[in-house]
């Protein structure tokens, strides 16, 4: 059933018509004969539309049915009728609340697709408003919003694993909230009271990272003028995460390994250890395991990184997570900028919804703080949005046409998928390689076929 429609019309012919065609198109329909039939039956009753001719008979017209629904039930959008030509009219009754209007004489399959996208309309203000109501009530889990099975599954683990000491390998996409996701397994644990710690293990030369991760003593080097305590040694009954561990230098993993097996580190230039007692968790947007076939990280550091592994999915992979995020974003930025900005209209819900977010949660805020910075009114709309994402076509992996033309054979389907999946999960081929059910190896070997028959030069076996 493709939705509920409520037909409001005087000539009993039309109705029964209108009832008939919309019926055999999937529609279920009721119908009166008054406007005020109709008003009645609309308050008391759940309808995704309601379908009108604007001259009727009685003391109530068309347009005043639009205004009164529009009053009394602004979440139904109203959908009229009118003689062909009758553009003021039609004019009266967009401005008295209506959706949409089609002229005379009706054509079934074309009232038919505007009734699709009025009930799509209704259905998505629905979602925006449940959306809406969510965040207000504060059902997400502190800084990290969310109600999606991939994310849910992501944090029933970091519920399991919270009171552990066992090293911890949060993995995703940059902009997934792969430190958020720290930060929550910290305050779910027994050690809350204590620091959490973060370091960037990208940010930072060699040398230094090594004198803030272990400490160093006077003297170490030209300008140690005075001992240093290591991060390590500072996150004492809290948390050290170290974010982007896929980039720690080669020259720094050894010690990087002691220090997780013997939880002790010795600073630079020190003769002796130092016990630490911090849970370590480290975050990488990389795909460790090829970065371990390369020769590029341990592999035994990897192991001991990876005691637990916990998977971000990507925002494309949350479904209507990127609304929620949306509307949190939306009412932060509005009350940081002192606009009053309530949310977003449901045909820019659509365009996020139909966006990939290859910057994932950090695109999408980014989207949202200039929205909110450019529009004029209360509502974000579409024109708010940048030019890629207004503009995007999403791209489907199998023909949607029916003509014979476009039928490709299984073996270019089955590579446009692997291709597609590749993507979504930003060259990660580990986690590709796992949706897809296949072993790393044999993604390769398709990956280098495919690399080899458009002539493009063999790419090493890196993300």
């Amino acid at each position: 059933m493709k939705g509920r429609i409520l037909v409001v019309e005087d000539d009993a012919a039309m109705r029964s018509l209108l009832e008939q065609g919309l019926t055999r198109r999937g529609f279920e329909t009721r119908s009166h004969q008054t406007a005020a039939e109709a008003l009645n039956e609309v308050l008391d009753a759940d309808y995704d539309v309601v379908l009108t001719d604007l001259n009727m008979p009685g003391g109530m017209s068309g347009v005043e049915l639009c205004r009164r629904i529009a009053d009394t039930r602004p979440d139904v959008p109203v959908v009229v009728v009118t003689a062909f030509g009758s553009l003021e009219t039609a004019i009266a009754s967009i401005r008295a609340g209506a959706y949409d209007f089609v002229t005379k004489p009706v054509e079934l399959d074309a009232l038919s697709m505007v009734l699709d996208r009025a009930v799509s309309h209704r259905r998505m203000r629905e979602e925006i408003h449940r959306l809406r109501r969510t965040v207000a009530a504060g059902a997400d889990r502190g800084p990290v919003v969310g109600e999606s099975a991939a994310l849910k599954r992501a944090f029933e683990l970091i519920d399991r694993v919270a009171d552990s000491d066992a090293t911890v390998l949060i993995t995703g996409e940059s902009g997934t909230g792969k430190e958020l996701a720290a930060r929550a397994l910290h305050d779910r644990s027994k050690r809350r009271g204590g620091p959490f710690i973060a370091v960037n293990c990208a940010a930072m030369p060699e040398a230094l990272l090594e004198s803030e991760l272990f400490g160093h003593v006077r003297g170490a080097f030209t300008d140690a003028k005075s001992n240093k305590t290591g991060l390590f040694v500072e996150a004492h009954g809290g948390t050290l995460f170290l974010d982007e561990i896929g980039e720690l230098p080669v020259g720094l993993q050894p010690k990087l390994l002691r220090a997780l097996q013997e939880r002790k580190v010795r600073p630079v230039g020190a003769n002796a250890e130092v016990p630490f007692e911090a849970r370590v968790v480290g975050a990488t947007n990389r795909d460790l395991e090829a970065l371990v076939q390369e020769g590029r990280f341990r592999e035994d550091l990897y192991f001991r990184l990876n005691v637990i592994g916990i998977e971000l999915p990507p925002l494309r992979a949350r479904g209507n997570d990127v609304l929620l995020l949306a509307q949190r974003f939306t009412e932060q930025f509005a009350s940081r900028s002192g606009k009053k900005v309530i949310g977003f209209q449901p045909e820019l819900a659509r365009r996020l919804l139909a966006y990939p977010w290859p910057g994932n949660i950090r695109e999408l805020q980014n989207c949202l703080e200039r929205a909110v910075a450019v529009t004029v009114f209360d509502q974000l709309g579409v024109e708010d949005l940048p030019e890629k994402i207004r503009s995007h076509t999403p791209q489907s992996v199998i023909p949607e046409g029916s003509d014979a033309d476009e039928i490709v054979p299984l073996a270019e389907v089955e590579k446009r998928y692997i291709l597609k999946a590749l993507d979504t999960f930003g060259g990660n081929r580990t986690m590709a390689a796992k949706a897809l059910g296949l072993d790393r190896k044999t993604l390769y070997r398709k990956l280098e076929q495919y690399r080899t028959e458009s002539g493009a030069p063999k790419a090493s076996s890196g993300s």
